[in-house]
């Protein structure tokens, strides 16, 4: 059986939605997280609610297995 390496403690805070931030243990600055273009279409969000668009957290996601 494996060992535990490590474990990641994260906070995430729900700003104006969808925006959120992501704050990560041991690091300084949030990680923002919100949508954009095709994501914003997607949920049927109005434009006005997309007025800083932000990468989603899908983008983190295909972002982490693709490196």
């Amino acid at each position: 059986m494996g060992r535990l390496v490590h474990t990641t403690k994260v906070r995430i805070v729900q700003d104006q939605p969808p925006a959120r931030r992501a704050y990560v243990e041991d690091f300084s600055q949030p990680i923002p997280f919100g949508v954009h273009g095709k994501i914003a279409e997607f949920y049927k969000l109005p434009k006005e609610k997309v007025t800083d668009p932000q990468p989603a957290t899908l983008d983190y996601l295909v972002a982490s297995v693709a490196g």
